[in-house]
Formats: structure tokens, C-alpha cells, sequence
């Protein structure tokens, strides 16, 4: 099974060659644990493909009136409001990146990507004893010491939580999008359209 999607960046901060690491961080991560899923008796590999594309003059009326289904927008600006990335709600087709959220292996666009795909931040964000974090997981969830920012910390404390870098995608998120309930006989829409025009953040840098 081929899910496909286009990633489309615009914003102060964006540029071509961090556009196509956030491309290669989606399918990288989304494609490491080569999951499967059962469709009437048969079995299907799940394979992600993530082409992208740097589109500094993007009009807000290309984004409003996207119709494409692979499109997902996202501008990169130095900052956001909330400090934070953040994509506009589950199953959503657009959002705004951070740019110091964004350095090599911080897994900030492999997470939102989950978000558009339509999953949520898990219910329990304490999961000390159970390993590595799944990438739905956000900033602040307690973990073992080996996955925190600071090992020697306290959990909770600052330094005492989970550093994004050691999220992981896992065959359970795959497993979460429930593949299987959509029809292999046409062409299934994973997500849907939010379509959001995002003007660059001018608020207080915190």
C-alpha cells in the first residue's frame, strides 16, 4: 500500500535544501519499520513516498483553493506563536514550522506529519519502563533517563523529559491510522483538507 504525499514550504526561514530534509525525514522515519496491514485476507506492505517542493512566492489563494490531496503546506519561519511547530489539527493539510525545531534528526516534521495523517499525542505521557518513545509522543513526556535531554536529571525536571530525538516511528502508529478500514479499490484520501493560510508570526520572541 502506497500512501503519498507532497510537501510544500514557503516562509522567511524555508528554503530548498531544508525543505527536502523534511521530505527525507518523513519517509525515512514513516518507512523504518516496513509495517504491514491485513485487507481481506491478504497483506500489504505500507510504503511512504514524500516528494517536496520550495515555493517562496505561493500565493494564499493557491493554498485556499487546493484541491490536491498530496499537498501539505508548511511555513518556516524563525519563530511561532506558542514558541512551538504545530500543524492546524488531526487529519489537517497545512502548518507552521519553527526553524530551530527543525535541525537534522529532530524528528518535529516526522511528528507533525502524524498529526496530518490524522494522529493524536497519546493519552499517557508518562512511560518510564516502557523504552524507546513512539513519535506521536511530545515535547515534555516522561521517559527513561537514556531518552531524556539530560540523563542525570530528575524526570520532570528541566532536562528530565523526553528529547525529541530519540522518537521512533513504530508498527503501532501505523497500526493507529487503521489502514484497513479504507477501500484498496479506489484511491483512499488518508487525512483530509484544512487549508489554512499561515502570514508570517510577528509576534514577541520569547
Amino acid at each position: 500500500m502506497l500512501i503519498r504525499s507532497h510537501i510544500i514550504t514557503c516562509g522567511n526561514m524555508a528554503n530548498e535544501s531544508i525543505t527536502q530534509q523534511i521530505a527525507d525525514e518523513i519517509e525515512t522515519m514513516w518507512n523504518e519499520p516496513q509495517a504491514g496491514i491485513s485487507y481481506k485476507g491478504d497483506r500489504y506492505t505500507v510504503v511512504f513516498r514524500i516528494t517536496a517542493s520550495y515555493e517562496p512566492a505561493i500565493e494564499p489563494e493557491a493554498i485556499l483553493g487546493n484541491i490536491d490531496p498530496l499537498n501539505n503546506y508548511f511555513r518556516i519561519e524563525e519563530k511561532a506563536m506558542g514558541n512551538i511547530s504545530f500543524v492546524d489539527g488531526l487529519g489537517c493539510n497545512t502548518g507552521y514550522f519553527q526553524y530551530d525545531n527543525l535541525y537534522k534528526g529532530s524528528t518535529t516534521a516526522a511528528h507533525e506529519y502524524g498529526h496530518t495523517l490524522g494522529l493524536p499525542h497519546p493519552h499517557d505521557l508518562d512511560i518510564r519502563g516502557q523504552g524507546m518513545p513512539g513519535i506521536m509522543y511530545p515535547r515534555g513526556t516522561l521517559v527513561d533517563p537514556e531518552f531524556q535531554y539530560d540523563p542525570h536529571m530528575p524526570a520532570g525536571l528541566k532536562g528530565g523529559t523526553m528529547h525529541p530525538m530519540y522518537r521512533k516511528v513504530r508498527v503501532q502508529d501505523i497500526e493507529d491510522l487503521q489502514l484497513h478500514k479504507l477501500s484498496l479499490h479506489t484511491q483512499p484520501i488518508v487525512g483530509g483538507f484544512s487549508s489554512n493560510w499561515h502570514p508570517a508570526f510577528n509576534g514577541p520572541l520569547s
